[in-house]
C-alpha cells in the first residue's frame, strides 16, 4: 500500500520506532538515563517519554536528544535544500527526466503483543482526543466504569477504580505510556467504549494495513507525466 500522507496509526508507529532507536543508541553509547537527561536538559520522565515514542514531548526535545546521540544531521538533511524541489528556472526543473521516486516501507512488528499494543495505543490516542473535546464522553466512560465495578470481574476492580481517578483528573499520560502498568490499564479500559464504531473500524483497518507494510513516498501515478512534445 502506497500512501502520500500519514494517518494516525502510522504516525504512532513511526514515533514508537524513533523512540526505540534513540533508546538503543543511548545504551550503545554507554549513557545512563540520568546522564542523558542532564545533558539534554530534561527530566528522566521526559526522557522516558521520548524513548517510548510519546507524542507529548516537543519536537525540540526530540531534537536535543537526537543531537546528543549524534544523529541530528538526519534532520538537518530534511530541513535543508537537498530534498527540496528544484527552482523553477533551473536546469534540473527543465529536465525531461522524471523525478526520482523516494519510498520508505514501514511495518509494525509482527509479534502479536506488539501489534495489539500499537492498536491499543492508537485507539486510546483517538479516545483521549474525543474526551478532551467533549466532557460528555468522559462522563459516559465514568458511567461505564461504575457499572463494571458493580457487576464485573472483581479481579479488575483495582484497575477500574484507578480509571475513575484518571477520568476525574484527566491524567491521560498514565494510560498512553509503554509501561506494563499502562498496558494493564488499557486492557481494562472503559475509554475506548466512547469511540464511534466507524472510527474504531478505521483504526483497525490502519493497523491491518501497517501489518502488511505501508510505503511512504511518491507513487508512480503521482509523478508528472510527459506531454507528447516532451517525448524523446
Amino acid at each position: 500500500m502506497i500512501t502520500p500522507a500519514l494517518h494516525p496509526v502510522l504516525e504512532r508507529q513511526l514515533l514508537l520506532q524513533l523512540g526505540d532507536r534513540l533508546k538503543r543508541l543511548r545504551k550503545a553509547q554507554g549513557l545512563g538515563t540520568v546522564e542523558m537527561a542532564a545533558r539534554a536538559g530534561i527530566t528522566r520522565n521526559t526522557l522516558r517519554a521520548v524513548e517510548s515514542g510519546d507524542p507529548a514531548p516537543s519536537f525540540g526535545t526530540y531534537l536535543r536528544v537526537m543531537s546528543i546521540l549524534g544523529i541530528s544531521g538526519e534532520l538537518a538533511l530534511l530541513a535543508g535544500d537537498t530534498l527540496a524541489p528544484a527552482p523553477a528556472a533551473s536546469a534540473a526543473a527543465r529536465s525531461r527526466r522524471p523525478a526520482p521516486v523516494v519510498e520508505v516501507r514501514v511495518s509494525a512488528e509482527t509479534a502479536r503483543h506488539r501489534l495489539q499494543d500499537l492498536q491499543s495505543l492508537a485507539l486510546h490516542d483517538e479516545a483521549v482526543r474525543l474526551a478532551k473535546q467533549n466532557p460528555a464522553c468522559v462522563q459516559q466512560a465514568r458511567e461505564t466504569t461504575e457499572r463494571w465495578l458493580a457487576t464485573g470481574d472483581a479481579r479488575s476492580a483495582g484497575l477500574w477504580r484507578e480509571w475513575l481517578d484518571i477520568l476525574a483528573a484527566g491524567s491521560w499520560r498514565r494510560i498512553l505510556g509503554r509501561t506494563r502498568h499502562a498496558q494493564q490499564l488499557r486492557q481494562a479500559s472503559p475509554l475506548v467504549t466512547i469511540l464511534p464504531e466507524a472510527v474504531r473500524q478505521r483504526i483497525l483497518q490502519e493497523v491491518s494495513d501497517l501489518k502488511q507494510g505501508v510505503v511512504i513516498g511518491n507513487s508512480i501515478d503521482t509523478l508528472p507525466t510527459q506531454s507528447p512534445t516532451d517525448a524523446p
